[in-house]
This record gives C-alpha cells, sequence and structure tokens, in this order.
C-alpha cells in the first residue's frame, strides 16, 4: 500500500488530495449543509444553522466540526479557509493521508499514487445527471470529485449565496466564473496553509 490507494477515503479528505485546502473546506460546509447546520447569509457568507449537530446519526468530520465552530458569525469561505481551528484540522488530516503514502514529505503535496486515484475516482463516478435519488454522501463525492459544475447541479442558491460559486462581471451581467480546475481555478493541490491567521470574521469569499 506504498500509494495509499487502497485506503477508503471520505469526500473531504478526496477533495483534498485533489484540490487542496479550499475543496476541502467546500465539502465541509456541504455537509454542515446537508445536515441543516449551516444556512447562507448575507451575500457571499455561511451562517451556523439552528440544527442541533448531536442529533445526526454519524457526527459531522473534525474538519466540519471546525468549520461550524468558527461561524460564530456569518463569514466567508476564504475566511474560513484562513481561520488557525480550521488549519489545525486541516494539519490533522494530513497527517494519516501522509502516513498512508497519499502525501509527500515535506511539502505535503499529493503523490502521483494520490493524483491517479482522484482521477480514477472521478471516471468512476462521473458528474450526475440529476440531483434525484442521491444520498448525501452520493452529493458529498460528487462535489469532491467535480466541484463547482456539482455545486451549480446540486445546490445551486445555496452555492451561489454562501459564495461557493464564483461570480464574474461581464459586460454588467453577473455570470458564473469557468475556469481549470473543478473549483473554478487552476489545481489547488499544491498549496497547503500551515501555521496561524487571521481569525473567524465576516470576510467574503
Amino acid at each position: 500500500m506504498s500509494d495509499g490507494t487502497a485506503v477508503r477515503l471520505e469526500p473531504h479528505e478526496i477533495a483534498l488530495l485533489g484540490d487542496g485546502p479550499r475543496a476541502a473546506v467546500t465539502v465541509a460546509v456541504m455537509d454542515l449543509y446537508l445536515r441543516g447546520l449551516v444556512e447562507a447569509d448575507r451575500p457571499g457568507t455561511i451562517r451556523a444553522g439552528i440544527a442541533d449537530a448531536v442529533s445526526a446519526e454519524r457526527a459531522p468530520s473534525p474538519l466540519a466540526q471546525a468549520v461550524h465552530a468558527c461561524l460564530r458569525e456569518p463569514t466567508g469561505l476564504r475566511t474560513l479557509v484562513k481561520d488557525p481551528d480550521v488549519r489545525l484540522a486541516l494539519a490533522l488530516l494530513r497527517i494519516p493521508l501522509a502516513e498512508a503514502g497519499l502525501l509527500r514529505y515535506p511539502l505535503l503535496g499529493p503523490t502521483r499514487g494520490a493524483r491517479r486515484h482522484v482521477r480514477d475516482l472521478r471516471l468512476l463516478h462521473p458528474l450526475p445527471t440529476s440531483r434525484r435519488g442521491l444520498t448525501d454522501h452520493d452529493r458529498l463525492l460528487a462535489v469532491a470529485l467535480h466541484g463547482e459544475a456539482a455545486l451549480r447541479l446540486l445546490v445551486p442558491r445555496f452555492a451561489l449565496r454562501a459564495g461557493l460559486i464564483r461570480r464574474v462581471e461581464v459586460g454588467g451581467k453577473s455570470l458564473l466564473k469557468h475556469a481549470r480546475g473543478p473549483y473554478g481555478g487552476g489545481s489547488a493541490g499544491h498549496t497547503y496553509c500551515g501555521g496561524g491567521g487571521g481569525g473567524c470574521g465576516g470576510g467574503g469569499a
């Protein structure tokens, strides 16, 4: 298991390997949303919902729990990714992935085997053609593998209001941004943040 491909990965772990911290936090936000634990607030921000986190049959991942704890006020995705507690959760998430041979030391970029595994998963689980009949795990996996395309299909209104889908202004009209990579930019698989950062606040995504 030198390349780690026999490891069963959770959607947020797949997102981290495929497109980096922002993608992993996006999946965590999606997980919380499906549980009723977060809602879109003012444009580009997310706030905690009113559902009881302990009522779920399966607890959210430690990363999702860190994101939820950060939402003391409406917060944008960019601020969430930079929050020290969220960054700590991401760092702890990387440890077993590195031990499984999916991340390289010392920079913790994805290994060749990890990148191949994510590509294989994208082929095995193509973007759904409809949101009907999907389990929550199916939805999270789709977002982990296909990023903004899956968000536009599965939760377009929430994703747009929460700032999970980026906008551009063209000719005075607001359009969704289409660019390289599932999350609207070049692959973030080699962009790993470490250390402290700005705390939670109302920053936009």
